[in-house]
């Protein structure tokens, strides 16, 4: 009896938690994916509004943590608090804040991000595949609907804060070796725009930044997180106040050349456009040198000769260091242009000076016929030659025998 009593209870549990169940499921409602032009609408709305009714106040206090932080808030007196959107009148000019947009082909839609940059750094550029150091803050914005009392306005709520980074991210969001990746696209179109600054180790072992590049980005949520961002609301336009303290070059596809590297035209923005989703009118890329449709910083064979680029950019084994008395330098070619070595005050016996390095990076010129053989003739000296693996001509190890007619 006491058996089925049990087993009676057992059953009438389960059955409970199998309507609990059920009754959840139907409460969870499953948005449909939003048409990225459609969303872009409403997010460049509601950004437009918050510069526009919506004012800055920015710490300027050099070497400490809370340099360039910012607060914002709303526009309550209109005659000492000026909107964000005033800041556009400052670009070209030597003052700051200036706020900039710049155009972004993502998704099949341009689309038009804003940026307010507090300081533009003194150091150097990262390129969007590199990673940052950075302290950051982030809110999301919400459209609140009008009432009786109050009209309609953009809210912002804060969502979390990294005031002592200790890691680099990597702005491709792949997460290369060293660096965690991102996933946030619109941090990868602002800091190629900022510099890095100083850094000096405190007395405690703290480190200090001074005169680095800041900003603070406004992204629609197809640049940001879009459907989904965990603690962020779905489709949530992000605000990012942001501090620009280090650059950690990276090398995603390891073939020995650094991204930063493979910006053939130098406009600080590689793209890998085989993403039809993510581009699906996609350009000729600029930097993909053999037109195969993988870009340099991801192709292990960047001039499409069937070397890789990590072969063609090795010295051969007799042409590096000391040999012979003469001295051919690093092991590598790349990014070594010939260079001729300092005579050494602190060895007043050894000439260094006499040791140049009698080959740089060669860049292919032309073919040769040697006694019916077919060779590729090399040139060491001219000063800004192509790099070898960026040569689509260059065939380093391959001959081809020409049979002569008689």
């Amino acid at each position: 009896m006491n058996k089925f009593k049990y087993f009676f209870i057992l059953v009438i549990a389960l059955t409970g938690l199998v309507s609990c169940n059920k009754d959840d499921d139907n409460d969870i409602v499953l948005e449909p994916l939003r048409d990225y032009a459609v969303q872009y609408a409403t997010d460049k709305a509601t950004i437009e509004s918050y510069l526009n009714t919506h004012y800055i106040v920015i710490t300027e206090n050099e070497g400490d943590a809370e340099d360039r932080d910012v607060v914002i808030d709303s526009i309550e007196n209109p005659a000492t608090q000026v909107p964000i959107m005033s800041y556009k009148a400052n670009v070209g000019t030597a003052v700051f804040p200036q706020l900039k947009s710049k155009n972004v082909d993502l998704h099949g839609i341009t689309y038009e991000l804003y940026y307010l940059v507090l300081r533009e750094g003194i150091g150097e550029y990262p390129v969007n595949t590199d990673a940052v150091l950075t302290s950051y803050n982030v809110s999301y914005l919400r459209n609140v609907a009008k009432t009786d009392k109050f009209p309609a306005y953009v809210a912002s709520t804060f969502v979390e804060e990294s005031r002592y980074p200790q890691t680099f991210w990597d702005l491709s969001g792949i997460g290369a070796t060293g660096a965690t990746a991102v996933g946030i696209r619109g941090w990868g179109e602002v800091f190629p725009e900022l510099k890095t600054g100083n850094s000096a180790v405190n007395g405690d072992g703290t480190i200090s930044y001074t005169d680095f590049g800041a900003a603070v980005m406004f992204l629609p949520s197809g640049l940001a997180y879009y459907a989904g961002g965990s603690s962020i609301p779905s489709y949530s336009p992000l605000v990012y106040n942001v501090k620009l303290y280090q650059v950690m070059r990276l090398d995603h596809d390891n073939d020995g050349v650094l991204d930063s590297d493979e910006d053939k035209n130098g406009d600080r923005y590689l793209r890998d456009y085989r993403s039809t989703i993510l581009y699906p009118n996609a350009p000729v890329n600029p930097d993909d040198t053999d037109g195969d449709g993988v870009p340099d910083f991801m192709d292990i064979d960047d001039d499409g000769d069937g070397y890789t680029t990590r072969s063609e950019i090795t010295k051969a084994a007799n042409e590096f260091g000391i040999v012979n008395g003469v001295n051919f330098g690093p092991s590598r070619y790349f990014p070594f242009e010939a260079f001729v070595i300092e005579d050494d005050p602190l060895t007043p016996n050894i000439n260094e000076s006499s040791n140049s390095e009698p080959k740089g990076i060669p860049s292919f010129v032309k073919t040769e016929t040697v006694d019916g053989v077919v060779k590729n003739v090399y040139d060491y000296s001219t000063p800004g030659r192509l790099k070898i693996h960026l040569d689509k001509d260059h065939n380093a190890t391959k001959v081809t025998t020409v049979t002569s007619k008689k």
